[in-house]
């Protein structure tokens, strides 16, 4: 069975992060934070920078202070319901993605906003996005690989070379169940 995550797992990472390059955990920077009396997120920014604090931190207690998005505080389910509301035809295609993929190897499901990402032990090697009210683009990582037949040039993210159309779960045939395992294997 794949693990579904959803983006806490990203703040953790962030919090981590944080500490482990200041010496100081989430709570201190937020009562520190709000000593400063910093009211919009440009002086917050430059003041985080000034002692250090970049990248996913310094985003972690931007967020902290103004408020998280509402994708970023979502369930995994939430956020893939979300994406499927309005197109409920499309879901049983990622839904059998997601059970194709779960019998790969080690996989992690991440559900963000727009797409969900597959992802190895080593890296993420396939995105699922609802492009369309009627399609749903697989988006695979295979490097060094042309498109062939079904295949196009992706338009999904730099990172995933190919995509694979899909607007019914007959689409999500045997060649296509070949090429997520390749994109599998290539990126395990």
């Amino acid at each position: 069975m794949a693990k579904i995550l959803d983006w806490q797992g990203m703040r953790d990472m962030s919090a981590r992060l944080l500490k482990e390059r200041t010496g100081k955990d989430v709570d201190t920077w937020n009562r520190r934070i709000k000593r400063e009396r910093l009211n919009d997120k440009k002086s917050l920014r430059a003041w985080l920078a000034g002692h250090g604090v970049t990248g996913y931190a310094q985003s972690l207690l931007v967020m902290e202070r103004f408020g998280y998005p509402d994708f970023l505080i979502a369930s995994a389910d939430e956020l893939i319901d979300g994406q499927y509301a309005g197109r409920p035809r499309l879901r049983p295609i990622l839904d059998a993605i997601i059970a194709a993929a779960a019998g790969l190897g080690e996989v992690t499901i991440q559900a963000r906003k727009t797409y969900v990402s597959l992802v190895s032990p080593r890296r993420t090697f396939a995105r699922v996005q609802p492009t369309t009210k009627n399609r749903v683009d697989l988006g695979l990582r295979l490097e060094g690989h042309k498109p062939v037949g079904r295949q196009q040039p992706s338009k999904i993210h730099e990172t995933m070379q190919l995509q694979i159309s899909l607007t019914a779960l007959d689409d999500l045939d045997s060649e296509v169940l070949d090429w997520l395992q390749r994109a599998y294997d290539q990126n395990c």
